[in-house]
């Protein structure tokens, strides 16, 4: 596959600025992948689809309010400051992107707030935009992640083009994060409400959890035609021995295993064993998922809808078959859906 066989054409107006009023009444296109067949839902309706002793597998990790802006010493320029990780606790050492790079350099010092109690001091390059900083703080782990996070704002995509409002903080979140660890959110999960959770287990679907830490590389341009050259950023994830057991147990019984989002789909497949099912997984992966791929394991998928180009998109039309994906995306822009994390969703089943 080449990447120019990603490009469709997305209206502006298309692109989702803002949730829907309620999580679970986003729309939803149901696209089925034997028949081809399209059908036009809301997203409550999706309890519809799945029966007692069908799965669901979730992401369960947390967004962290990773952008927040310093100022440079002596010139006071604001540069943005984007948290990826936290390297060393002890030493409070952070992965982060920087903005505007090129006026960074290592034992530059940032001040974050007026009483210039959080400081933070260059100490190295790790690539063109990325800088590991030393944050000096007096006080302990917890006081120091929770004055840092009071700094930084909900690290809305790039593509919504607004700043951050009070209730990005829980929108852009899902309801059942519990992981500290992204800044990305899996936006197919943020339009499950505790109400349609609470149906789906009356009704005997059960649900599972696994960990991706999802980052910035799920935005990263592509820059080479051919696919099998992109290499994708490293992310932490675990799925978990209740995890595997639940998801082995579901397949067993030839019951659907729905990953709900493509960092659910990309874990899973990260975790695969023989025979279709799931081993025990905890580091980093670097799947790279586009057609043609073979899933063994998922049987469903619940995704919202990507941009042209992106990796989220090649994996969705990994899943779903590629010229049956790109024809539904041409319905989505032809009915008008919203695209993006805040827009609408899809579920694709055999």
């Amino acid at each position: 596959m080449k990447l120019s066989q990603f490009k469709f054409r997305l209206p502006e107006e298309l692109i989702a600025q803002y949730p829907s009023p309620q999580r679970d009444e986003a729309r939803m296109m149901v696209l089925h992948r034997k028949t081809g067949e399209i059908e036009h839902r809301i997203f409550k309706e999706i309890i519809n689809y799945f029966d007692n002793g069908d799965l669901m597998v979730f992401n369960d990790t947390k967004v962290f309010p990773a952008r927040l802006y310093g100022n440079k010493e002596k010139t006071g320029a604001r540069i943005e400051v984007f948290l990826l990780r936290e390297l060393n606790e002890e030493n409070k050492l952070w992965d982060v992107l920087v903005e505007p790079a090129r006026k960074i350099r290592i034992g530059n010092k940032l001040y974050f707030d007026d009483d210039e109690s959080m400081v933070a001091e260059v100490i190295d390059n790790t690539t063109s935009r990325g800088r590991t900083l030393r944050f000096l703080y007096d006080g302990t782990h917890e006081e120091f992640k929770s004055a840092l996070y009071a700094l930084g704002q909900t690290p809305l995509p790039d593509y919504i083009k607004r700043e951050p409002e009070e209730d990005d903080a829980d929108r852009y979140q899902c309801i059942f994060a519990s992981k500290e660890g992204a800044v990305v959110t899996p936006a197919a999960g943020t339009h499950f409400s505790r109400e349609l959770l609470k149906r789906l287990e009356i009704k005997g679907v059960e649900q599972g959890f696994i960990t991706v830490h999802s980052g910035l590389g799920n935005f990263r341009e592509i820059d080479v035609e051919d696919l099998t050259k992109h290499r994708m950023d490293s992310e932490q994830m675990e799925a978990s021995q209740e995890l595997v057991d639940l998801v082995n147990r579901t397949k067993d019984a030839e019951r659907q295993v729905c990953a709900v989002g493509t960092s659910v789909l990309r874990g899973i497949a990260s975790a695969v064993s023989m025979g279709g099912h799931m081993k025990t997984y905890e580091g980093w992966t670097n799947k790279f998922i586009f057609p043609p791929y073979d899933f063994t394991v998922a049987t469903s998928l619940v995704s919202n809808f990507h941009m042209p180009y992106s990796t989220m998109l090649m994996m969705v039309a990994a899943f779903g078959g590629y010229e049956l994906v790109m024809k539904a995306y041409d319905a989505a822009v032809a009915e008008k859906y919203r695209f993006g994390a805040y827009g609408d969703a899809m579920l694709i089943l055999d």
